[in-house]
């Protein structure tokens, strides 16, 4: 951490991100959550993400190949499949199947950030996991605690 980044008080901000599913797979907000750093100012602190869903969780996964993704899609349904006898299906057969799954993830993350950046790994992302078949927009909490950046020169 520079001085110029330690100095001064903590802040603390807010702000929902959407991601818009299709179906189930994994999909990438990381731009968006970074994007939402840039507008809070944050210098170094940590961000905690809080998906609003008990059929959808976050991850951090693998973001340069794709098959990896389709695996974990594969092995979540081995895991929870939709054709077991479920008590609770008022929902549909893929309901209780994503409330398994998302118990099985994380529904929340927190991720340190240095002079605004995001501490991922080179080949990191966060992305939202959608349990679901049909579609839905998902919604994740942001709360950042940290410096602020000053730019007023």
């Amino acid at each position: 951490m520079s001085r110029a980044d330690a100095a001064g008080p903590l802040r603390q901000a807010q702000a929902v991100v959407r991601a818009r599913t299709s179906g189930p797979g994994f999909y990438d907000v990381t731009r968006k959550v970074q994007q939402h750093l840039a507008t809070m100012g944050a210098g170094s602190g940590v961000l905690t993400l809080f998906i609003r869903h008990t059929s959808a969780s976050l991850v951090v996964q693998e973001n340069a190949d794709p098959t990896v993704q389709a695996d974990l899609v594969d092995a979540l349904d081995g895991l929870a499949p939709a054709n077991r006898r479920w008590r609770h299906a008022d929902e549909g057969p893929d309901d209780m199947p994503a409330h398994v799954k998302s118990m099985l993830t994380q529904t929340s993350l927190a991720i340190p950030v240095f002079t605004g950046h995001l501490q991922l790994g080179t080949w990191q992302a966060i992305y939202v996991a959608e349990h679901r078949s049909a579609p839905h927009e998902r919604e994740v909490a942001l709360a950042w605690i940290g410096t602020i950046i000053d730019n007023s020169g």
